[in-house]
């Protein structure tokens, strides 16, 4: 049984999903471990309510970028991790923990990439994007961490239609519903090692 490590920054209904996912038996793995750059963000405690472990590892406690991420990285192997998901991370890996963790770390991002990726798109702004420049449709993206910001292979995608009556807030909520979905789905495939 694959163990996951869980990367968070915020409240973490991804992680939830990935949490319900497991115990639910639709994703043959463990959520080792859930790490959050802030100290403050909900899905600890979402981590403690199911006996899963939680660490912080922000600038409170590790100012210096270079021993935060040795400490992370410290911090995966002791919980043995063998696929990292990065659920609302808004932190960059270092070099060497892509390396390290090659092909065996996704992210979701809610928008449909190449499109309001990259430096700058992440949470609510993607969403504020995509509603003024009156786009037809958005979405949610699974794909794979390497050097760049979203720029990783394309591991799943699926688009959902924009209203005019929709804000950035209705529109989150229609993408946080296929984010869980797309993401429960390509973790249970990684864990049974069905994808290249």
């Amino acid at each position: 049984m694959k163990r996951i490590g869980v990367l968070i920054s915020g409240g973490g209904t991804n992680l939830q999903a990935i949490i319900d996912g497991t115990e639910s038996g639709t994703i043959e793995g463990k959520v080792a471990v859930v790490i959050s750059n802030r100290k403050a963000a909900y899905g600890l405690e979402r981590a403690a309510n199911h006996a899963i472990p939680g660490v912080y590892i922000g600038k409170g406690n590790f100012p210096d970028t270079a021993d935060a991420e040795t400490e992370l990285m410290r911090v995966l192997e002791n919980y043995e991790v063998d696929l990292i998901v990065l659920a609302g991370y808004l932190n960059i890996l270092s070099p060497e923990t892509i390396d390290h963790y090659r092909n065996r770390i996704i992210n979701v991002h809610p928008a449909l990439i190449p499109a309001y990726c990259g430096d700058g798109f992440y949470g609510m702004k993607v969403h504020e994007a995509v509603i003024a420049n009156k786009e037809a449709f958005s979405g949610a993206t699974v794909h794979y961490v390497d050097e760049g910001t979203d720029t990783g292979a394309i591991i799943a995608q699926e688009k959902v239609a924009v209203s005019a009556e929709d804000t950035p807030e209705t529109l989150q909520k229609k993408v946080l519903a296929i984010e869980h979905r797309l993401l429960v789905e390509t973790t249970a495939k990684l864990c049974l090692g069905n994808l290249k």
